[in-house]
C-alpha cells in the first residue's frame, strides 16, 4: 500500500510505536520481572495482538539483566508480516512455523508462560476459512493444555485468549456486560464458527483447570485496534484507515447506529500481560474500555476530524450495501465490557483516551505501509 496521505508538520513527533513500548514497559515491570529467566511461548504471534505482544517483551529485553526467553509460533496462513521477518535473529528470540491443529514437537525447554493467540479473528476471514478457525480455538488449544497438564508443576501461567463474541448480542440489561453474563448467541449463524468454538475453548480451559490444575486464564478481548493491525483485515477501524490513507471517502456499510468501545492495543496488552501473571485460575476477564461506547457513526466522524488534523483529509463518510448479504447477520448491536474484574484484581484501567488512539492508529498505518499491507 503507498499512501497518498501527508503528514502535516506540526503531527511529526516521536512515533506512537516508541512512546506505546515505553508506556507497556513501564506499566508491566513486575509482570515482565516474573517472567525474566523463563521460557514463554506465544502462539499465532505473528498476529495483531502478537504485533505487541512480542515487541513489548523484546522491548524489556533490551535493559534487563535477566532477558525473557521468548518463542513464537505461528502458520503464517496470510503469510509472514515483515516486522516479524525483521526481529529474526534477535536475542532470546526464537520464531517457529508450526500449525497449532498438530500436537507441539517435544520442546528443547520447557515453558513457564504459554500465551495462545493463534486464532483467526476477522469476520471477513474466520467465515472465509470456518474450519480453520474452529481447529485453532479447540484442537490447537487442546493439545497446549494436553502440555500444560502433563507439566502442570513448572508451568506458571497459561493464558488463552477467548473474545467479547462469546456474549453474542447481548439484551439491553446486560450492557456494561459482566464476566457473568451467559450470553445471547447464534450457535448455527454465519459467526458460530468464531462465537462457539470460542466459548467451547473456555469449558476446555475451566475444566483442565478444575480436573488438572492447569493455572490457565482467559481474555475476553473487546475491539482493540492500532499498531499491528493489518490494514487489510476488514475489520471497522482498519477499513476506514486504509479509506483514509488512500484518500478515499470512508465507506459505512451499515446506518452507523450499533455502538461499541475501542481499546487502544497499548492498554490492552497491559491487561493481557496481566491476566496472564496475576490473574486467578480458571478466570475469565473483560479486557477492554468502558467508554465512551460510541456509534459507528460517530466513530467514523472522529476518524475524519483526526485525519483531517494529522493530514488534511477531504473525504466524507458515505453509506453502501456491501455485496455479502450475510455481512450484517448476527453483527451486535451494543458492545460494552464492565471491566470492574480487571480493576479490582489486576490493577487494569484505559490511559489511552479514544480521540489519542485514532490519532496514534492513523500515524502508524501512515509510518509503516509495507508492514501492514499483506
Amino acid at each position: 500500500m503507498t499512501s497518498s496521505a501527508t503528514l502535516s508538520p506540526s503531527a511529526r513527533i516521536v512515533s506512537p510505536e516508541t512512546t506505546d513500548l515505553e508506556r507497556i514497559q513501564t506499566r508491566l515491570i513486575d509482570d515482565f520481572g516474573r517472567m525474566a529467566g523463563k521460557h514463554v511461548l506465544i502462539t499465532g504471534g505473528a498476529g495483531f495482538l502478537g504485533y505487541y505482544l512480542v515487541r513489548s517483551v523484546l522491548h524489556y529485553n533490551r535493559s534487563a539483566s535477566r532477558p525473557i526467553e521468548l518463542t513464537v509460533v505461528d502458520n503464517y496462513l496470510r503469510g509472514m508480516p515483515d516486522w516479524l521477518a525483521a526481529l529474526e535473529g534477535s536475542p532470546a528470540l526464537r520464531i517457529v512455523e508450526h500449525d497449532v491443529t498438530q500436537p507441539l514437537a517435544p520442546p528443547e525447554v520447557d515453558y513457564s508462560y504459554i500465551v495462545h493467540a493463534a486464532s483467526v479473528a476477522s469476520p471477513i476471514f474466520y467465515r472465509r476459512n470456518p474450519i480453520e478457525t474452529m481447529d485453532a480455538n479447540v484442537a490447537g488449544l487442546r493439545h497446549l493444555l494436553d502440555y500444560c497438564r502433563d507439566r502442570v508443576d513448572t508451568v506458571e501461567g497459561f493464558l488463552f485468549f477467548s473474545s467479547s463474541e462469546i456474549y453474542g448480542d447481548p439484551t439491553p440489561e446486560n450492557i456494561p456486560t459482566v464476566e457473568t453474563y451467559p450470553g445471547h448467541v447464534s450457535c448455527t449463524g454465519p459467526r458460530a464458527c468464531y462465537d462457539e468454538s470460542k466459548r467451547y475453548g473456555e469449558t476446555l480451559c475451566v475444566n483442565f483447570q478444575r480436573q488438572y490444575g492447569v493455572p490457565v486464564t482467559i481474555a475476553r478481548p473487546f475491539n482493540n485496534y492500532g499498531p499491528g493491525l493489518k490494514i487489510t483485515d476488514r475489520r471497522l477501524l482498519a477499513d476506514f484507515a486504509r479509506c483514509v490513507l488512500d484518500g478515499k471517502d470512508i465507506v459505512m456499510y451499515s446506518d452507523g447506529s450499533p455502538t461499541r468501545t475501542f481499546c487502544y492495543i497499548a492498554d490492552a496488552v497491559v491487561g493481557y500481560y496481566r491476566v496472564l501473571t496475576r490473574g486467578r485460575a480458571g478466570e475469565a476477564y473483560n479486557i477492554g474500555a468502558d467508554r465512551p461506547e460510541i456509534s459507528v457513526r460517530d466513530v467514523a466522524a472522529k476518524v475524519v476530524e483526526a485525519a483531517r488534523e494529522l493530514f488534511d483529509y477531504q473525504g466524507r463518510v458515505v453509506h453502501q450495501v456491501h455485496e455479502d448479504r450475510d455481512y450484517l447477520t448476527d453483527n451486535p448491536q451494543r458492545r460494552c465490557p464492565a471491566i470492574d474484574k480487571a480493576r479490582a484484581e489486576l490493577d487494569f484501567d484505559i490511559e489511552v483516551s479514544l480521540d489519542d488512539g485514532l490519532r496514534r492508529m492513523l500515524r502508524w498505518y501512515h509510518e509503516n505501509p509495507t508492514a501492514i499491507d499483506a
